[in-house]
């Protein structure tokens, strides 16, 4: 307890950390009072609660019940994600902008305005479906057409203030602060989730509510192994000669950290993505066959075994889609060459790209099944009789995110102490987060 209580007082000295810090609480406050303010021209009290899963929970579970409420911040950053994956992919699909990422800082410039033109459109199209898809007919108190435009515009100038947040919170706060509002989004709910499951269990459940907080805090340890977990490769370099002597390499790493999940939380977004169109294309032939009908309400219940076994398979497979497009072994062992460095045993070049590349494969395949299992276990304690809300913190994108971004912010902070002579946040070992990247 002293050392946490030394730690905190550590932060606090350090002038620079400590104006990080409430420059970080002043942004998340305004984004957290906007998710309250409701989009002009509606009744609150006429709006339609979603559920907690598939698509549009987890919309509104980024946005911190923003969604539901309908409120000017109501897509949050979402949008600004889409575009920002839609132009990480055109880097490697088309050759314009792959010339603009290699370009230096005035391509990623580049890349970074064509994102944020891109996300106005992202976000006019997504609010047009927001408006028409969850806002009530009879919610609506003022003209339709009027309603829709200025919503439209209004939904657009809050999604670019969320990516403004975004942006500060990195330049003048702590952490990364596009993962941190949709951290924050999420963190806020759990308040709400944990009372609704202790009142849900009573005084006679009060012992089985203890044994479900001591297993959620086993589940995180064991999400935070997964995102640690990193194969070390050797890589040695060769010497250079100053003057008479020869001496190593510097500031070059050496090894090459290929992490087991490599891919993050995205196979997940992209899985849940598409959960939906099973249960939409049976729909349609519901009617005329009880197979069908049988098939609709399976993709419905998010609790199935035909469900999950779905879900887990996509996860998988969107996990090494997502590592391939993200880790080029060919351009590693490239830059390695360049450099003078090689794995020990292996031949520089193309035999070099082959060996990361089947090490890559190695790993990837526990860590997406690793993945798949966190995706899973929301829906393994709803059929344990936990509280949909609380279950969602079991695992699957919400628990992942908050470790990965907690992670992060307090690498961030261990770095300051560490500059300052400080002691570390931890008495061994140093907090390793997700900025790590391959040594190139």
């Amino acid at each position: 307890m002293n050392k946490f209580i030394n730690t905190i007082k550590n932060i606090f000295s350090i002038e620079e950390l400590r104006g990080r810090i409430l420059n970080t609480l002043l942004f998340i406050t305004f984004f957290r009072l906007g998710s309250y303010i409701v989009l002009p021209g509606i009744d609150a009290n006429k709006l339609e609660q979603k559920g907690d899963g598939g698509l549009l929970g987890l919309l509104n579970m980024f946005s911190g019940g923003a969604f539901n409420n309908a409120s000017i911040f109501a897509l949050g950053i979402m949008p600004y994600i889409s575009a920002s994956i839609a132009i990480q992919l055109l880097t490697i699909a088309l050759p314009y902008f792959q010339k603009m990422q290699k370009d230096g800082e005035s391509g990623r410039k580049k890349l970074n305005q064509i994102t944020r033109v891109l996300t106005i459109f992202v976000t006019a199209a997504q609010a047009t479906a927001y408006l028409q898809t969850t806002i009530p007919a009879d919610a609506i108190i003022v003209s339709a057409w009027s309603f829709r435009l200025f919503s439209v515009i209004i939904l657009i100038a809050g999604t670019m203030f969320c990516m403004w947040l975004g942006e500060k919170i990195t330049d003048k706060g702590v952490g990364n602060g596009i993962s941190m509002l949709i951290m924050i989004g999420i963190v806020s709910r759990f308040p709400g989730s944990i009372i609704g499951e202790a009142q849900s269990r009573g005084m006679s459940g009060a012992l089985l509510f203890v044994i479900e907080v001591v297993v959620l805090f086993f589940v995180v340890m064991g999400a935070v192994m997964v995102t640690q977990a990193v194969r070390r490769i050797p890589v040695q370099y060769a010497k250079q000669v100053v003057g008479n002597r020869a001496v190593a390499a510097s500031g070059e790493r050496q090894y090459i950290p290929l992490k087991l999940n490599s891919a993050g939380v995205m196979p997940i977004i992209f899985a849940q993505a598409l959960m939906f169109v099973p249960g939409l294309v049976a729909g349609s032939f519901a009617e005329k066959s009880e197979f069908a009908q049988s098939i609709a309400q399976k993709f419905s219940d998010f609790t199935s075994i035909e469900y999950n076994l779905l879900f887990a398979f996509l996860i998988i497979v969107f996990t090494f889609f997502y590592t391939a497009i993200s880790i080029n072994p060919t351009q590693i062992s490239d830059d390695m060459k360049r450099g003078g460095g090689f794995v020990p045993g292996v031949k520089p070049g193309e035999a070099t790209s082959s060996f990361i590349a089947d090490i890559l494969d190695r790993i990837t395949l526990p860590g997406a099944i690793m993945l798949a299992v966190i995706a899973i276990l929301p829906a393994l304690a709803s059929l344990f009789g936990i509280t949909r809300g609380f279950a969602s913190f079991f695992g699957g994108t919400s628990l992942l995110i908050l470790v990965g971004v907690v992670l992060d912010t307090l690498q961030q902070i261990e770095s300051y102490l560490l500059m300052r002579k400080y002691e570390g946040l931890m008495q061994s070992g140093r907090v390793k987060g997700r900025t790590e990247a391959i040594a190139q």
